[in-house]
């Protein structure tokens, strides 16, 4: 590879943004085993809360709670808070995003 062409593929100057950065943070939230198994439980309900989870995961309240966060905070799930409740269900403008971005960076 030449110098010319490396500097078209990666240039250490620039900061990483756009859909590479949106990409990067669908990717972290769907790197565990259990925000996977969380997206398709909510995948096939209309929402969900938090004891849910407990009943279909083997884990804690608090280790869902923290897989929830995660999910909440890449934008894939929303949070409606109903005291002293919280539901959760897909974003589904953002599960939509996140699903074109994948498959234009597989170009599929």
């Amino acid at each position: 590879m030449s110098n010319k062409d490396y500097k078209k593929c990666f240039n250490p100057n620039k900061n990483f943004r756009g859909h590479t950065k949106e990409l990067a943070r669908y990717a972290k939230a769907l790197a565990h085993p259990a925000r996977i198994k969380i997206l398709n439980f909510l995948n096939n309900s209309k929402y969900c809360y938090t004891g849910d989870f407990v009943e279909v995961l083997p884990m804690a309240q608090s280790t869902v709670s923290q897989h929830l966060k995660e999910l909440k905070e890449a934008g894939l799930i929303i949070a409606n808070e109903q005291p002293p409740r919280v539901s959760y269900c897909i974003n589904k403008d953002a599960w939509e995003k996140a699903k074109k971005l994948f498959m234009d960076f597989f170009d599929v």
